[in-house]
């Protein structure tokens, strides 16, 4: 039986007094898949940030890889997060006067792992991304964005991968390419793979599936 990458009890965040969140509980195991669906506003974002230490809950537990990630002191959480999860947000943040190969470079330098040139160049030539290496993100389509995205969320072989609306501004066949490119590493890695998004367009693609 696969081993529990992600497991959450009782959560609950407050931004304010009339603004107060009771998560579902998940349980994901390594090399599964599952769908967080809802509107927006409901929530689904926060939820991601609780998962990946963004944010603390005000109660609950969130276990990452066997780790009680709530309890975890700053520096602890951000070790925890760049060597156990990898994270695509809604809008893409790059360092803008990096190119494409020095965004997935510096990713692995934070986490004070080695970086081979060749692993980063064989990564985006996966993604079809290899003529873009040496271009800048302002240079880059939509769709090479969120491909890059892709690939800095896996770049250091997390597991676990957090998806926030990956495929909201993508048209289908974009959407049908980001879907398949995200499940394919997600199992290449045995990771778990979470993904926030109001688009229905998902739902087939997905079994497991929790609704906010």
């Amino acid at each position: 039986m696969n081993s529990k990458v992600l497991i959450t009890k009782g959560l609950i965040f407050s931004y304010n007094k009339s603004i107060t969140f009771d998560f579902p509980d998940i349980n994901c195991e390594a090399g599964n898949h599952c769908l967080i669906m809802g509107p927006s506003g409901c929530g689904k974002t926060t939820l991601l940030h609780l998962i990946a230490g963004l944010i603390k809950p005000d109660s609950g537990k969130i276990i990452v890889q066997g780790t009680d990630t709530v309890g975890l002191k700053s520096g602890d959480a951000d070790r925890q997060r760049g060597r156990n999860i990898g994270i695509i947000y809604q809008k893409p943040h790059f360092i803008q006067w990096l190119t494409a190969f020095e965004n997935l470079q510096i990713a692995r330098y934070l986490n004070n792992l080695i970086t081979k040139n060749e692993d980063i160049i064989q990564l985006l030539g996966a993604l079809n991304l290899q003529h873009k290496a040496k271009s800048k993100p302002s240079q880059m389509s939509q769709g090479e964005l969120q491909r890059l995205s892709i690939a800095r969320a896996v770049i250091n072989r997390p597991s676990l991968i957090l998806a926030d609306e990956p495929t909201s501004s993508l048209d289908d066949k974009n959407c049908t390419e980001a879907l398949t490119l995200l499940k394919r590493y997600a199992d290449e890695l045995q990771a778990g793979l979470v993904i926030a998004t109001h688009d229905k367009r998902l739902l087939d693609y997905f079994p497991n599936r929790i609704f906010l």
